[in-house]
């Protein structure tokens, strides 16, 4: 997957919106106003997604290209290298989890959009 191919994804889950509220180079992706994925543009090709934390530990002995973000809850927060070694179905399934597990930590009455 290249930075492209990540950020279409992404924008194609309902309810999402792309910003840069830390700088320039660094996208973020919301679901009603709530932070799941993080791209930066500047370095080499990365996602970073919010896991769920037993998965998250599973997937970090699993995978040398999945470590704790930087300068985020490492408990909560994966990196992952988009360097072939982690498939484009898993970083997929990633995504989906991250959205989800934000999404279902909004109160029902606030949602106002329609989700997979």
């Amino acid at each position: 997957m290249n930075i492209e191919e990540l950020r279409q994804f992404c924008l194609s889950l309902p309810g999402v919106t792309e910003h840069t509220p830390f700088d320039e180079v660094t996208l973020v992706y919301k679901v009603m106003g709530k932070m799941f994925a993080l791209i930066p543009t500047d370095h080499d090709v990365s996602i970073t997604l919010k896991c769920d934390p037993e998965w998250s530990a599973e997937l970090r002995e699993q995978y040398p290209a999945i470590t704790g973000a930087f300068h985020m809850n490492k408990t909560h927060w994966n990196t992952i290298i988009i360097d072939g070694s982690v498939s484009n179905e898993l970083i997929t399934r990633l995504t989906e989890h991250s959205y989800r597990l934000v999404l279902d930590n909004i109160p029902k009455k606030l949602k106002g959009i329609e989700t997979k």
